[in-house]
């Protein structure tokens, strides 16, 4: 069996508890951004999915955006019930989810209050979100990083 750094590890072992259908992989290069991610795992940008963290109404949210599209935080705001949506800090990120920024994954979460999910995630069989370094990433159904964090399938990005 492989042997994972330890954030990397808490991701394969939602996999595994799950038993989602994945492929975890490791990229020598890094994966520091949407674009890079999609070069290195041969994709379009529409199918990584940016986990970012928003701050809503103070409680930390979860959002899923496809590479390709930047987040609305008004639609974010909305989508969590809230009245207002900021980007979250370093260390907001840190404690909401367990993972560095630019290493986020979808899941496990340690403080997230709510995982929105992008709709046009949907419209791809296979995509690739963070697994928890940014040297790492897994390629999975959107619909079971919606099934696995409990999302709620709405629509997020900038028109």
């Amino acid at each position: 069996m492989q042997e994972w750094p330890e954030p990397v590890e808490r991701v394969a072992e939602v996999l595994r508890a799950r038993g989602v259908d994945s492929r975890l992989e490791e990229f020598a290069d890094g994966t520091p951004t949407a674009a890079a991610a999609a070069v290195a795992v041969g994709c379009e940008a529409g199918q990584i999915v940016k986990s970012l963290v928003f701050i809503c109404d103070g409680r930390p949210v979860l959002a899923l955006l496809p590479g390709d599209r930047r987040a609305d935080p008004v639609k974010v705001a909305a989508a969590a019930g809230a009245r207002y949506a900021r980007v979250a800090a370093h260390h907001e990120v840190r404690s909401a989810t367990g993972f560095e920024p630019g290493a986020v994954a979808p899941f496990p979460t340690v403080d997230a209050t709510k995982v929105l999910l992008e709709r046009e995630l949907l419209r791809h069989p296979l995509v690739w979100a963070g697994a928890g370094s940014t040297n790492h990433m897994v390629g999975l159904s959107p619909l079971d990083i919606a099934r696995v964090t409990r999302a709620e399938v709405t629509d997020l990005s900038e028109a």
